[in-house]
């Protein structure tokens, strides 16, 4: 209860100017074209525990080397961690100005002298070399969306923590076939709101920029828009597409979803929504990537006109719902969105 407490009266920390530009300017001695003496050097600078917050279970990292901000992760994927695999990458931070950098990626197991062990559901041990280092999965086992939170259509797929610290019910409306992600509000959101000019019912995030819009037909914020420059920029403001809840799905239920919604991939993709090569996921990301404020306007229109019919308004929320062949490269899928993050050529990773 002290601990809570003193958390709560903490201070917000200082970052200056200084300590960035000394960062800049250090010289550094690392061969950023060897994955795993980069993977050396990030291992071996972390504290011997870590938290991964974000549920497709990425542990993110920056650094600068002779005066280039790169970005990168570690992840320890649901569907082989317990083999032992573990995905790491990084490249050369994307900008509005330069958006395709070089990545470096490498799959890390005991051929790579990397030792992954299970300790726990949600714990385990990374080893390389003469450092090992705790790696906590972030339980939301017991996170459920409130009963007054779900239309009687819609069927709850899990838990969602997104890499920007927002957390997500992600949830699949059969009445329109396609899915939501809800603002969970059971905890405190991590950002502050802005109303729209022109109503009270679209929201927006100071911090992340993410819009909602606030149901007229129950307590609740729908995402409706995600900007579209942290999308194209690769930050951790692009959305939830790249975070879905890979820990808590259970059985069949994301795949029956997304089956319902495109019943031609049967027998293409796995439990997780993904091929089995591991190369292209289905991508659930039915909100706008907006630039302005104001193209949010026909969504208040429509929402108005249609709530006399649950399936006519809840379609207002959705911007993206085109057919997705998994032929494609996910980057090809939708080119104009920058859709997914990626640290292999083709894995549908990030520095997510």
């Amino acid at each position: 209860m002290a601990a809570a407490a003193a958390q709560s009266n903490a201070q917000p920390r200082l970052h200056t100017h200084q300590s960035y530009i000394e960062d800049v300017m250090r010289p550094t001695a690392l061969d950023i074209k060897d994955p795993l003496a980069v993977f050396a050097f990030v291992l071996n600078s972390l504290p011997d525990r870590v938290r991964v917050y974000p549920t497709e279970n990425y542990f993110y990292f920056t650094f600068t080397h002779e005066g280039v901000p790169y970005a990168g992760n570690i992840r320890l994927d649901a569907s082989d961690r317990d083999q032992g695999k573990v995905q790491f990458g990084y490249f050369e931070k994307a900008t509005g100005w330069r958006d395709e950098t070089p990545t470096m990626f490498r799959m890390l197991d005991a051929s790579t002298g990397v030792r992954l062990d299970k300790l726990e559901r949600f714990v385990y041990r990374l080893s390389y070399g003469d450092k090992s280092v705790i790696f906590e999965l972030n339980d939301l086992s017991r996170v459920t969306p409130p009963i007054t939170v779900l239309a009687p259509e819609e069927k709850f797929i899990g838990p969602v923590f997104d890499d920007s610290g927002i957390r997500f019910f992600l949830v699949y409306n059969s009445a329109i076939k396609n899915f939501f992600y809800i603002l969970d509000e059971t905890v405190k959101v991590a950002d502050d709101f802005v109303r729209s000019s022109r109503t009270d019912r679209i929201l927006v995030g100071k911090r992340t920029g993410f819009v909602f819009y606030r149901d007229h037909q129950r307590e609740r914020k729908i995402l409706i828009g995600v900007y579209e420059e942290n999308v194209n920029v690769n930050n951790y403001f692009d959305g939830p597409f790249d975070q879905l809840p890979d820990n808590f799905i259970e059985g069949e239920t994301l795949r029956e979803a997304i089956l319902e919604v495109q019943p031609a991939l049967k027998g293409q993709i796995d439990r997780f929504g993904g091929t089995p090569d591991g190369e292209v996921r289905y991508m659930i990301a039915p909100y706008l990537l907006y630039k302005r404020l104001d193209e949010f306007s026909r969504t208040q229109r429509c929402a108005l006109r249609h709530r006399a019919s649950e399936a006519a308004y809840y379609r207002c929320f959705i911007f993206y719902d085109e057919p997705q062949d998994l032929r494609t490269r996910p980057s090809d899928l939708m080119r104009a969105s920058n859709v997914r993050k990626k640290v292999a050529p083709e894995k549908p990773n990030s520095p997510q």
